[in-house]
């Protein structure tokens, strides 16, 4: 995969007319972003239980190669804080997730600024992720009736899955979670917060996965080009230590995301992947 360059969400009207065509309609904004960049974080999975026909049409919405980071639901990651959730995993892998296919990229689990480590949650949360789309498949039969829609469990072709943890409490860098996280090979989000929750740049899995809230305020602050070149720089030093890298950027406030995540790709140009595809 290499370095992948993206943006957490698509909706937000403050992008029409900046990053959007004027006039361009809503259903084809998708379109637009995966004729800029190759991947996208979903967030409509942390809010709700999507439904299968959603997947299968942002999936038939993008050419081929481009990825979606899902959100992990925010039932399992905030109110349940990762405990006893292994229904709850059920229900959120049989909405549809796997109905993405080969567009299926990591699955992103969020967890709230106040949510402290405790060591053995972590551990049972970890064993709880499946590694692949088959042992998805099977967990996601274990659902139960808060699942609304029809299930989704078909596993397609068998490919691995890979997950990102991002907590935002200091107490995640702890020696054993790092272990932990290195044990089942689950990437430690580096997460630039504005200051409001630590950064946390170990690498814990093949895959380094990093989100840019802002960097003085979040979600509606720019990157200037001095952090640029230093994200540019700190990129480039893990893949060159053969990790995959994914970026994707937060401050979608006054369509400050789009812009800085193309100036970043500029500066990446020899590391990431060609986009679109010839």
């Amino acid at each position: 995969m290499g370095v992948r360059v993206g943006l957490s969400g698509w909706r937000y009207a403050e992008w029409r007319g900046r990053f959007y065509p004027s006039g361009l309609p809503q259903r084809r904004e998708l379109e637009h972003v995966a004729s800029i960049f190759p991947t996208v974080e979903l967030n409509g999975s942390f809010y709700s239980l999507q439904r299968p026909p959603y997947y299968e049409r942002w999936r038939d919405g993008v050419p081929d190669g481009f990825t979606f980071a899902v959100k992990g639901g925010r039932f399992v990651t905030h109110m349940k804080r990762l405990r006893d959730v292994r229904v709850p995993l059920a229900n959120f892998f049989a909405s549809g997730v796997l109905a993405l296919g080969d567009r299926l990229g990591p699955f992103l689990w969020q967890l709230p600024e106040r949510a402290t480590l405790d060591l053995d949650v972590l551990a049972g949360f970890l064993r709880l992720l499946p590694r692949t789309t088959t042992e998805a498949a099977k967990l996601a039969t274990e659902h139960d009736d808060k699942l609304k829609a029809d299930p989704w469990t078909d596993p397609g072709e068998d490919r691995p899955l890979h997950h990102a943890l991002e907590p935002r409490h200091a107490s995640f860098a702890d020696p054993d979670a790092l272990r932990l996280l290195r044990e089942h090979d689950v990437a430690l989000v580096t997460s630039d917060g504005a200051g409001r929750w630590p950064v946390f740049e170990e690498t814990t899995a093949r895959l380094v996965y990093v989100r840019l809230h802002g960097p003085t305020t979040l979600y509606t602050s720019r990157y200037d080009d001095a952090l640029l070149d230093r994200w540019a720089a700190w990129v480039r030093e893990r893949h060159d230590s053969g990790h995959d890298v994914v970026v994707y950027f937060d401050n979608d406030g006054h369509a400050h995301a789009p812009r800085d995540a193309r100036r970043l790709l500029e500066r990446l140009t020899d590391v990431a992947e060609p986009w679109p595809r010839a």
